[in-house]
């Protein structure tokens, strides 16, 4: 069914799906709460649809999406709605651990004909080395994915050899906890732990370090990064969007740079968790 005359949504859009969303009220409505959802969702589609485009020029691509923590898969849906049923190839795949969530957008797949599209009940951990997905993906995405599944996703990315990831990474308190567990010790040995002394500092800025790290991960990977703004503040304080191409770039400077500043702030709790075995 194609979408109304409501200014927001895209044309073709799916009313059915829009309404199994609450995105839309019953009625075909659009109320301000899910308006801003709305915006969030079709943001990071206008980042994810021109890699889809260049995806689909190489034949021997599958186009196959991994959505890590997909909740109730706003994104894969979407991205299916506008982009993969006008494709005659690609499967979306959603990672998930909360069993009513994935039995449920399994039926609202099957009832939507969105035939290629997959959930499976795993963490992101296990998903990296489940056979349950394909040894190689094209587009790695993380929507808000809590605590550490944001790094998990990067791991799962580098192990299929995803050509993209995008992440909008949300909170991760590992850094700011290890922060503050070695702040007193720190404090005479570099002027740096000024920047964060203060609780609401460490907070904040062990989040920006996270991300910091989260970068040179990527670029120690091979890849290229790019950070930017996904929407505007007053829709969502989780806001950094970070997207990675692949392009078997050289490793060893951003590998040097990501050991030096684990070793600077005293991380070297979390060296597994950011220095991958590549």
């Amino acid at each position: 069914m194609n979408a109304p005359l409501i200014p927001e949504l895209r044309p073709g859009q799916s009313i059915e799906l829009l309404k199994e969303l609450h995105i839309l009220t019953r009625d075909g409505k659009l109320n301000q709460d899910s308006r801003r959802k709305l915006k969030q969702v079709y943001h990071l589609f206008n980042f994810i649809e021109p890699l889809l485009t260049e995806l689909t020029r190489d034949e021997a691509r599958a186009l196959s999406l991994v959505d890590h923590g997909a909740g109730k898969s706003y994104l894969g849906f979407i991205l299916y709605d506008l982009f993969y049923k006008y494709s005659s190839r690609g499967t979306v795949f959603g990672i998930e651990t909360r069993d009513d969530l994935v039995a449920k957008s399994r039926e609202l797949a099957r009832k939507l004909k969105f035939d290629r599209m997959e959930f499976l009940n795993l963490s992101v951990e296990e998903s990296i080395s489940s056979p349950s997905l394909p040894p190689t993906v094209d587009i790695v995405t993380a929507l808000h994915a809590c605590d550490t599944a944001t790094d998990d996703a990067i791991r799962f990315a580098v192990r299929r050899q995803a050509k993209y990831v995008v992440l909008v990474p949300c909170c991760q308190a590992e850094v700011a906890s290890t922060l503050k567990k070695h702040k007193g010790r720190n404090l005479s040995r570099s002027v740096l732990t000024e920047i964060y002394r203060h609780p609401i500092h460490t907070r904040e800025f062990g989040s920006h370090l996270t991300n910091a790290l989260r970068c040179l991960v990527l670029e120690a990977a091979g890849y290229q990064v790019t950070v930017t703004e996904l929407i505007g503040w007053e829709h969502s304080m989780k806001n950094e969007l970070i997207i990675g191409q692949q392009k078997d770039l050289p490793r060893a400077y951003p590998r040097q740079r990501l050991e030096a500043l684990i070793h600077e702030f005293n991380l070297e709790d979390l060296k597994e968790r950011f220095l991958l075995e590549l």
